[in-house]
């Protein structure tokens, strides 16, 4: 006797046009295959103070699914000595990156990147697109001449309008959402080791 899920599924196949059965089966199987490579690919993600980042992307030998999650949080990555990444489109509560409001990403003394290269966040719209601003600025880096706090902690000014008085440490945000990358070159060791941790960017207004 057939079991009852076979003869179901014969069942539609000769009570229904063939072709579109399988289109459906088809499609079934585009999605649950879809929906696991996210499963898999978010099982490689460690998110720290809303700052996601993959530690090992570019290593010669990685698997199929970990480079696919590399691929998927980073276009083009080195190795881990070469360069590290980080990206968030939220703020250390959890909220969506907006226009709106005004926030800061503070470093404390002493707490950038150590690097033997260079380090640079960078700004990008929901698209991961640069926008136009009035400055002509996509990111700041350890370049762009950031001045220092008294105590000796770096804020960065990431909004849409420009800061009275802290111009110098402004990364313009365009309208809507936006996200933001963290590249690190030739990281330092505290860093390539995993005791680095971005601070989170806040919300002040």
């Amino acid at each position: 006797m057939v079991s009852s899920p076979r003869r179901n599924l014969l069942s539609r196949i000769f009570t229904r046009n063939f072709p579109v059965v399988v289109v459906e089966s088809l499609l079934i199987g585009v999605v649950l295959a879809f929906i696991t490579s996210q499963v898999l690919v978010n099982s490689h993600v460690t998110t720290v103070n809303g700052w996601s980042t993959i530690v090992g992307c570019g290593e010669p030998g990685n698997g199929l699914v970990f480079k696919a999650a590399c691929a998927n949080k980073f276009p083009a990555v080195n190795v881990p000595r070469e360069a590290l990444y980080w990206t968030t489109n939220k703020d250390g509560a959890g909220r969506v990156l907006f226009d709106q409001h005004d926030y800061t990403l503070r470093f404390p003394a002493g707490g950038l990147p150590s690097n033997s290269a260079f380090w640079s966040l960078t700004m990008g719209d929901a698209r991961e697109k640069f926008v136009p601003n009035p400055i002509n600025r996509y990111s700041v880096s350890d370049r762009s001449g950031l001045v220092s706090n008294a105590d000796g902690s770096v804020d960065i000014y990431i909004q849409h309008s420009a800061p009275a008085g802290h111009e110098s440490n402004w990364l313009p945000a365009p309208s809507g959402k936006f996200l933001l990358w963290l590249r690190v070159y030739l990281p330092g060791q505290p860093i390539l080791d995993g005791q680095y941790k971005v601070p989170p960017v806040v919300k002040v207004k």
